[in-house]
């Protein structure tokens, strides 16, 4: 067996790093919460197996769609959950824990609706109501990122409150179906615009005015620019 000096110079940066978190280690209140923060993660990650959302081995992060789980197995579940959390007596007294089952108990109908039959030119339609409010949330990520591509801004409150109300309706423009209804015969956005009256927009604009308070000038100048369209589309990528 080698000295121990041998290693001494290899081992050294170790022993020194160990020395810095030698009294992180040994903190008893950051270990509790260590503790507790395992337990409520344990929690949630039952909670996202019940529901087939968003499952602790997706890769897809807040992007996860759910897996195609039968409905009924998916409420079956979720009981039981409930039920297994309801009869754990240090649990079940938490504030934290009887919110998240109220909370679940509240919006339980909906989390399992059955599907909508929808009538199309194909012939009738299932469609099941989503289960949370991802896709309204992903939606806005994607805006604001775009938004924080193109101005470099970080905060996009300001300009959230003070869009049109119709803007995020872009979005649709990445939809081929949509985009077409919308240009009409028309080959470009920009030659669809053109064929849009002036006046009717400063009306509809004045309009917004009155309801949600002042327009800032800089909309109304952006607005009137031949380039509009195209800086439009450029924005959401159209």
């Amino acid at each position: 067996m080698g000295s121990p000096h041998k290693y001494e110079k290899t081992h050294k940066p170790l022993h020194k790093l160990f020395r810095l978190i030698k009294p992180v280690m040994a903190d008893q209140t950051l270990k509790r919460s260590a503790k507790a923060l395992d337990k409520k993660a344990e929690i949630f990650n039952a909670l996202r197996e019940a529901l087939r959302i968003a499952l602790p081995e997706g890769k897809n992060g807040l992007n996860d769609d759910g897996d195609d789980t039968d409905m009924k197995t998916i409420k079956e579940k979720v009981a039981a959950f409930q039920e297994k959390l309801k009869s754990e007596e240090t649990l079940s007294k938490r504030d934290e824990y009887k919110k998240m089952i109220q909370q679940i108990d509240t919006y339980w109908d909906k989390l399992f609706a059955d599907p909508i039959s929808v009538h199309t030119a194909t012939g009738e339609q299932l469609i099941q109501p989503q289960r949370t409010n991802n896709i309204l949330e992903r939606f806005f990520r994607d805006l604001k990122r775009k938004y924080r591509k193109k101005t470099g801004t970080i905060s996009l409150n300001k300009t959230l409150k003070t869009i049109l109300s119709d803007t995020p309706l872009v979005k649709n423009l990445e939809n081929k179906e949509y985009l077409d209804i919308i240009l009409d015969g028309c080959n470009t956005l920009e030659q669809r615009f053109a064929r849009v009256d002036s006046k009717l927009v400063l009306q509809e604009l004045d309009k917004k005015r009155k309801e949600t308070g002042r327009l800032p000038q800089i909309l109304k100048k952006m607005i009137r620019e031949p380039a509009f369209p195209r800086k439009l589309g450029e924005l959401f990528g159209c």
